[in-house]
């Protein structure tokens, strides 16, 4: 890129991207991305306060392409909730496994971050924990599920912690295991089992 475009903080972002996934996330510094836009450290640092600040941008911008993918699928009121549920739940552990698989460095900073106790995790976990709490409320209101427990949110969370093998980073070496995605299904089917009225 030639150091007369305009530096934005999506430009940074972008670049920051390609920076980590070549050097990692131990060994990248502000100043790498800062050579690669052609512009001083300095210039970086008056988007982002700090590295770390930087580091949860990309972060939040890298996870934000799922969330956006499975926003999609709570959006999608054509599906009964049951299906909706399952759709779901399968976008959600592609796109960990293909984040884990396709874009290593970028999954190592993600779980950096989750080490770190990141907000940029928390909101995440958060996005995720009301796209099902959506989709169950719809459905018990439509008389499609029923929930084993009174409160929608709690149950959402079940639903996230019961299927966290299939989507909480610290698993990620399983996820290309022999028979994972015959304990995924099963795991799902027993979740969808225990929500059907």
């Amino acid at each position: 890129m030639a150091p007369t475009e305009t530096l934005t903080a999506e430009r940074i972002l972008a670049t920051t991207e390609d920076v980590l996934r070549r050097h990692g996330a131990a060994k990248a510094t502000v100043v790498d991305v800062a050579r690669a836009l052609g512009v001083s450290h300095a210039a970086v640092y008056r988007h982002f306060r700090t590295k770390a600040a930087l580091r949860e941008a990309v972060t939040e911008r890298w996870l934000d392409r799922t969330t956006a993918a499975l926003r999609r699928v709570v959006d999608d009121r054509s599906l009964p909730a049951d299906e909706r549920l399952r759709r779901w739940l399968t976008t959600l552990f592609a796109a960990k496994r293909e984040k884990a698989g396709a874009d290593p460095e970028l999954f190592a900073t993600y779980e950096v971050l989750l080490g770190e106790n990141s907000g940029v995790v928390e909101r995440h976990v958060a996005d995720l924990v009301g796209h099902l709490r959506l989709i169950l409320e719809e459905g018990v209101s439509r008389g499609e599920l029923a929930l084993p427990v009174a409160d929608a949110g709690l149950a959402a969370r079940a639903v996230f912690d019961a299927t966290g093998r299939f989507h909480d980073p610290g698993y990620a070496r399983e996820w290309s295991a022999p028979g994972i995605d015959e304990a995924f299904t099963a795991v799902v089917e027993l979740t969808l089992a225990a929500l059907r009225p």
